[in-house]
């Protein structure tokens, strides 16, 4: 009986040893290295990888962009950073708070890890129910996963490592508290999720689109060269920003003339999409998710409030 008690737990338990990131980091500038995760949603099969994290070889040391989306993330993301440089990780920065780009971070809490207030603010308050909510998407990739905090504030200026000058912009479209980084030395902009490419955004903790498209304005305005979106792919040129730009209008007019109409959020969610957005991954999906985010707020920036109607127009 013994071996078919083995054999059941066998069939039942994952292979752990399949359960393996293969990240395999790309150079993109120098010193600047890439690890790129798919457009997809959170699935069993890709165990959260669907962010863009990063590292920069400076000559004081590793500066790494974002953790990941669990434990078993980010300890890959050491043995990638090691097979490139045998330099001691000295600081993590994290570009907000949502869980694929920060739940790695058990892996590097020897060092420090730098966050905006607001992002540590939000890991704090909602952190254990994204951690959860991962578990139950992606499964056993989460084991041992525990959520850990940003240990030191970050402030936005120019921050100097070793040989490499970024600078740290405070913006807020996305979340509310969003980290984007420039390095002054090669250029690169690493953007976080303030820049979705080829991939519908994500709106949950969104304060609002005219907030969002502001920052797009304020990205674009800066001397990059290269633009690392939180999700997508790398770009050299401007059309991340066009995408995104065109993509928030949309959304935005879309939810403000449904609501002036006084369509409720069923139709909403079956709007046509325009034929420019069709091809970008996961964008029915999303629309569904930003129609329940965010369609509320126009619907009671449109209402009249009725007591006010009444001392206008008393019976």
């Amino acid at each position: 009986m013994r071996w078919m008690l083995l054999f059941c737990l066998t069939l039942s338990l994952p292979v752990l040893a399949d359960l393996d990131y293969a990240l395999t980091p790309r150079q993109i500038a120098a010193d600047t290295w890439l690890l790129e995760g798919s457009t997809a949603n959170f699935g069993k099969d890709n165990g959260g990888n669907i962010v863009n994290t990063g590292f920069i070889v400076t000559s004081a040391g590793v500066v790494v962009i974002d953790t990941g989306p669990s434990k078993r993330y980010g300890e890959a993301m050491r043995k990638a950073i090691a097979s490139v440089t045998d330099k001691p990780v000295i600081e993590v920065l994290l570009t907000h708070h949502h869980p694929d780009h920060v739940l790695g971070n058990q892996a590097f809490s020897d060092v420090p890890i730098g966050a905006l207030p607001g992002t540590a603010a939000l890991l704090k308050q909602q952190g254990e129910a994204m951690a959860e909510n991962m578990y139950r998407m992606v499964g056993d990739w989460m084991r041992g996963t525990e959520v850990v905090l940003p240990t030191q504030d970050i402030e936005p200026g120019l921050k100097s490592f070793g040989n490499h000058d970024l600078q740290l912009l405070s913006l807020g479209g996305h979340t509310g508290a969003d980290l984007a980084i420039l390095d002054q030395q090669t250029g690169v902009l690493f953007a976080g999720d303030l820049v979705f490419y080829q991939r519908a955004l994500t709106t949950p903790n969104s304060p609002g689109l005219a907030v969002w498209l502001a920052d797009i304005a304020t990205l674009q305005g800066l001397g990059w060269k290269l633009v690392v979106p939180g999700h997508g792919p790398l770009a050299s040129d401007a059309r991340p920003f066009e995408q995104m730009r065109d993509y928030l209008g949309w959304l935005d007019q879309l939810l403000r003339e449904g609501a002036a109409n006084g369509s409720d959020m069923s139709e909403m969610i079956r709007s046509p999409i325009p034929e420019r957005f069709a091809a970008i991954s996961l964008s029915r999906y999303e629309l569904i998710r930003s129609v329940s985010h965010l369609y509320p707020r126009y619907e009671r920036k449109q209402m009249m409030r009725v007591d006010s109607t009444a001392e206008h127009n008393p019976l």
